[in-house]
């Protein structure tokens, strides 16, 4: 087995969090190197593009969390096998890794302009990208009859929104807009893998 290291911010959540799901629910060792957003700016001197999350792999760094997913995914045995159904995973992690960017290009922002920015992402992106998961959420899970890196970004995602720590993005925005999300993310989130990761 290839000696893995994922290289990422130190908080629950985030673009490497499904990955890390992956590789805890497959059993598969791996290096959780994380660091302080202090420790960013030294971190990232040694990062292909500047930037995380990177995922080593026998010493070769890789980035782009979704092909990250894709590749633990595999690993893990969370990534369809059929083409079509891993293209429908793909439109998933995909569309939401659009949504996450919206968002993170708020980061940074104070006062009013962060509370504009983010009101405009609450009446618009936000809106658009929930109703449209929420659509795509046909079944327990979104992709087949059994858990996939789509399931688990998108419970990411939610879990991020819910959370409170995003100002001006209300606590209830996905219940209020996207239910069926929701009850997707508490059922995921108790994965048994899942809940003692977060245990």
């Amino acid at each position: 087995m290839a000696k893995l290291k994922l290289t990422y911010f130190d908080f629950p959540g985030g673009r490497v969090e499904p990955a890390r799901l992956a590789l805890h629910i497959g059993g598969i060792e791996f290096e959780d190197f994380r660091f302080s957003f202090a420790e960013f700016a030294e971190v990232k001197k040694t990062m292909p593009l500047k930037q995380v999350p990177v995922l080593e792999i026998d010493g070769q760094q890789i980035t782009q969390c979704n092909g990250i997913n894709r590749y633990v995914g595999k690993l893990a045995g969370l990534y369809p096998q059929d083409d079509y159904q891993a293209l429908l995973c793909d439109e998933i992690m995909d569309a939401l890794e659009d949504a996450v960017t919206k968002l993170a290009r708020t980061f940074g922002l104070q006062g009013e302009e962060l509370q504009s920015a983010r009101e405009t992402l609450v009446a618009g992106p936000l809106t658009q990208y929930l109703a449209w998961a929420d659509e795509k959420l046909e079944g327990d899970f979104f992709v087949g009859d059994s858990l996939t890196m789509a399931d688990l970004k998108v419970m990411v995602w939610v879990k991020t929104l819910n959370a409170g720590h995003l100002e001006h993005i209300p606590t209830d925005l996905v219940e209020r807009l996207a239910p069926k999300l929701n009850a997707h993310a508490k059922r995921i989130g108790q994965t048994p893998a899942i809940a003692e990761y977060y245990a």
